[in-house]
């Protein structure tokens, strides 16, 4: 897809990933609806970013969720686009998983993108085709400690991206899911925690350098402009977790 003139979703897109996300979108020519639950910070971000405007929602919550889409058809006229970016970690050890927390996860990292794409897909249909780019993160493939809760409901967001990519294809509607490795962005400061003090990993670690969010926005717009099934930052990754696999 060619982005340019193009109506676009972007969640999570009060910073980070999301947020270089909208801006390089917004570059390349589309116009961008803004989502997060901070209002404040969009409305600011609108007045900054071109042909863009505030959507403030909580992805969470369904009917917030239903209730964007609402809003963005009616105010833009049309659909193409949809980046699931919203989203928030959970490091937990599996014995001490608080039933609570992970349940508010799954709402958020899981529930609220399949409800956006729900909402989405009829208005892409009846345009003749649109993209939807779920983001989920290369520990979905990975058996880390402390990390099961959410790996396992990003593990969860690529099955579904990639069965509704079968069942969607007849449509014109592609969908795909980007697998970002560490990223420079608040994301780990945010991230609920729910391990010991002395456990806490405060600062990212990996074996390969951290990537900036502006980096993972050119790789989900080549995702978006290729129409590529399983996106990644990097060729390692790839060719470890690819379609191979």
């Amino acid at each position: 897809m060619d982005v340019k003139n193009k109506v676009a979703i972007v969640t999570g897109a009060s910073s980070g990933i999301g947020l270089a996300t909208a801006k390089l979108l917004s570059g390349k020519g589309a116009k961008v609806a803004l989502v997060s639950r901070s209002k404040e910070r969009l409305v600011q971000l609108s007045s900054e970013i071109p042909d863009s405007k505030a959507f403030p929602a909580d992805m969470s919550r369904a009917f917030e969720a239903r209730k964007m889409v609402d809003g963005v058809a009616k105010h833009f006229g049309r659909i193409d686009l949809l980046v699931n970016n919203a989203g928030i970690g959970y490091d937990s050890l599996v014995e001490r998983i608080d039933a609570d927390t992970f349940r508010y996860v799954f709402e958020l990292d899981l529930v609220g993108p399949v409800v956006a794409m729900q909402e989405v897909v009829p208005h892409m249909r009846r345009q003749g085709g649109g993209a939807i780019i779920n983001v989920s993160s290369a520990v979905a493939f990975m058996n880390l400690p402390e990390n099961a809760p959410y790996a396992s409901i990003k593990r969860a967001l690529s099955v579904v991206s990639l069965t509704a990519r079968e069942e969607l294809k007849r449509d014109n509607i592609s969908v795909g899911v980007v697998y970002p490795y560490i990223t420079l962005t608040d994301f780990e400061r945010n991230t609920i925690k729910h391990v010991p003090i002395a456990e806490d990993r405060l600062e990212p670690h990996g074996p390969f350098p951290p990537d900036t969010a502006e980096h993972v926005a050119q790789v989900i717009l080549g995702g978006i402009e290729s129409g590529e099934a399983e996106i990644f930052p990097h060729d390692w990754l790839r060719q470890r977790y690819g379609p191979h696999r």
